[in-house]
């Protein structure tokens, strides 16, 4: 390795090549003059593990310091680290790992998720969580992610809605300590409620093309009704909200401000996030055309 190479970093998943991650970093980099190069590490299913740690051990083009991890390792990613920041912990999942060879067990796990999602909504959609009714829809590691920082935003209601009721309990459980007024609780997505401010759909629903898994009772007027994913995979929801007299969002916005948090963890730099936003979406509008 030549001295002046810049550091590495990925996004990890499977599948991974529509990731717009490599876009965002290329653009937080230009943006703050720092020198990375982020790529796309495609894992196999039965081989994260390994494929990661060769990857954090690959020096033959410039230091390795961390990477993005997407679907369906974010549970598998937070056991492989030996550090933990304290959100990661209250997941129990983990989207952003940082690799720290000079540090007591080198990798540091972080999930990002929740804090890019409370501030898409709050700062990019412009709704302010506090007092709100809000549906969080689904138990996985996303919606782990998420639970935390948006207890944090001081919502009045917060239900978890999940097909299998035991792991939306769960999840609750875990976060009850970070309630305090708010009144959380775990449902079955037929028996979530009705006329939620916010309803945020963190399942792989729209990645499967399958049917929304609420009724369309869950919306009040006017509500805001987000889907994690992007692209023609959140369009079902985002079609379904909007028949239905609510505002849909997709995850782009998310992406970019939790990529944000993970940049600034690993650069010590704070991008600004709605230039890229802006230029993303332009790029995935000429695409379509």
């Amino acid at each position: 390795m030549s001295a002046g190479q810049p550091d590495r970093y990925a996004v990890a998943g499977n599948p991974v090549e529509h990731s717009q991650s490599p876009f965002i970093h290329a653009e937080f980099a230009r943006q703050t003059g720092q020198a990375l190069d982020y790529g796309r590490l495609l894992c196999p299913l039965a081989a994260f593990a390994a494929t990661l740690r060769a990857f954090a051990a690959d020096r033959s083009a410039g230091a390795v310091r961390g990477c993005n991890v997407t679907v369906p390792f974010k549970f598998e990613a937070f056991a492989l680290a030996a550090r933990h920041t304290p959100r990661a912990l209250r997941a129990q999942a983990c989207n952003t790992l940082r690799f720290d060879p000079e540090a007591e067990g080198g990798w540091l796990a972080d999930n990002t998720d929740g804090i890019g999602l409370v501030r898409d909504i709050e700062a990019n959609a412009g709704v302010a969580l506090a007092g709100k009714r809000v549906l969080l829809i689904g138990a996985g590691g996303a919606a782990a992610g998420a639970l935390g920082p948006l207890l944090e935003a001081r919502p009045a209601v917060l239900v978890v809605a999940n097909r299998t009721v035991a792991k939306a309990e769960e999840l609750v459980a875990r976060h009850a300590d970070l309630a305090g007024g708010c009144a959380l609780a775990a449902r079955a997505p037929r028996e979530a409620g009705e006329r939620f401010d916010v309803v945020i759909n963190a399942t792989a629903s729209s990645l499967q093309g399958a049917q929304v898994p609420v009724d369309s009772a869950v919306l009040a007027p006017g509500a805001l009704a987000l889907d994690m994913m992007y692209g023609p995979a959140a369009q079902g929801f985002i079609a379904w909200a909007e028949a239905h007299g609510a505002r849909g969002r997709d995850g782009l916005g998310m992406l970019v401000e939790q990529a944000a948090e993970a940049f600034f963890l690993w650069r010590g730099v704070r991008p600004e996030t709605a230039p890229v936003l802006a230029a993303l979406r332009a790029r995935l509008a000429a695409k379509v055309r």
